[in-house]
C-alpha cells in the first residue's frame, strides 16, 4: 500500500526572470515604450478609489498605474525588481496629484502577496481596484525544453499570483469592487513557442470566468473581468524573443504594427470604474484587429 505523499515530487522553482536574454527593465528598450498619451485627460472616474496594480512598474502595468492617477485614484504597485522603473512610476503618480507607494516582492509567493496587502490596508484601509498585471515568458522551441523549473516558475507568476493576491484582498475589498484581470491574445489562439505562457493566460480567462460568479463575489457586488492584450511593446519583448521576433514584432496583425502600453490603460479604467457596473466575467480585447471570437 501506498503511503500519503509517496508519489509527491519537490519541484523547485527557479528564479523570476532567469535565462531572459536581458534584464526586463524599462532602460534596455528601444524606443522606449510610451506609458503616457499626452490626449488622455482624466475626469474623476476613480476619483478617491485605492487600486492595487501588480506588475505596476513598467509597460501595460506602469501606463495603468498613470491612467488611474489621472482619474483620481490612490495607487499601490507591486513589482519583481526594477527599482527605477518603480520609482519613475510612483514619481510621475504624485506628479499627476495622486498618493502611490511601492512594494517589491514576488506575487508568485502567498506570503508575499498576502503582507502586501496587509501593508495596502495598513496605508488606506480599503481596496477599491486590483489590477492583476504582473507575467513572465520564456520562449521554448520545444516542449522538451520546458523544465519543471520554468513550468512552475511561469505558473506562479501568471495565474499563482492571481489567486494569492485575490485570497489576501478579498477581506479587504470594498462592496462594488472591481478586479481586473490581464491575460493574452495567446489565450484564445496559442502560441508555439510560448507553450507554459500561452496556457497560464488561458488559465486567467478561465479563472476569470469562474470568480466573477463565484457567490462570495456577487455577495460584495465585486466585478471581475479581463483585458487580452496583443502584439503590446513593453520590456517583456525584447527581454524574451530574439532580436529577429523583435524586428518583426507587431506586423502581423491588421493594424501593421505594435501596441503601446498608453493605448490599453483606458480599457483597464473602463473596466475598474463604474461606467462599467453592467460588466462582469467578460474580457475586452486589445490586440490590433485580430479576431479572436472569445
Amino acid at each position: 500500500m501506498k503511503k500519503e505523499n509517496e508519489n509527491h515530487v519537490n519541484i523547485q522553482t527557479q528564479e523570476p526572470q532567469k535565462g531572459y536574454y536581458i534584464d526586463d527593465s524599462t532602460k534596455n528598450v528601444s524606443p522606449e515604450p510610451v506609458m503616457e498619451s499626452p490626449e488622455y485627460k482624466g475626469s474623476g472616474k476613480l476619483k478617491n478609489k485605492v487600486a492595487v496594480i501588480t506588475g505596476g512598474d513598467s509597460g501595460i502595468g506602469g501606463a495603468v498605474a498613470i491612467a488611474f492617477a489621472k482619474e483620481g485614484a490612490n495607487l499601490a504597485i507591486l513589482y519583481l525588481d526594477s527599482d527605477d522603473d518603480a520609482a519613475a512610476i510612483v514619481r510621475r503618480v504624485k506628479e499627476l496629484g495622486a498618493a502611490c507607494f511601492s512594494i517589491k516582492g514576488d506575487v508568485g509567493d502567498d506570503t508575499f502577496a498576502q503582507k502586501a496587502v496587509q501593508q495596502i490596508v495598513d496605508q488606506y484601509g480599503r481596496i477599491d481596484g486590483l489590477v492583476n498585471n504582473a507575467g513572465e515568458q520564456h520562449v521554448a522551441e520545444s516542449i522538451t525544453d520546458i523544465t519543471p523549473a520554468q513550468l512552475d516558475r511561469t505558473f506562479r507568476t501568471n495565474i499563482f499570483s492571481m489567486f494569492y493576491m485575490v485570497k489576501a484582498a478579498l477581506p479587504h475589498l470594498s462592496k462594488g469592487a472591481a478586479i481586473v484581470n490581464t491575460t493574452s491574445v495567446t489565450a484564445y489562439r496559442g502560441s508555439s513557442t510560448l507553450l507554459d505562457y500561452s496556457s497560464t493566460k488561458g488559465a486567467i480567462v478561465s479563472f476569470t470566468r469562474a470568480l466573477s460568479g463565484n457567490q462570495e463575489i456577487l455577495d460584495k457586488s465585486i466585478r471581475v473581468n479581463g483585458v487580452a492584450p496583443g502584439p503590446i511593446w513593453t520590456p517583456l519583448i525584447p527581454a524574451t524573443f530574439s532580436q529577429e521576433h523583435v524586428e518583426r514584432f507587431g506586423k502581423d496583425v491588421p493594424l501593421e504594427r505594435p501596441g503601446q502600453p498608453y493605448e490599453l490603460a483606458p480599457a483597464y479604467v473602463y473596466l475598474a470604474s463604474s461606467d462599467s457596473s453592467y460588466v462582469t466575467g467578460q474580457v475586452i480585447h486589445v490586440n490590433g484587429g485580430e479576431v479572436v471570437n472569445g
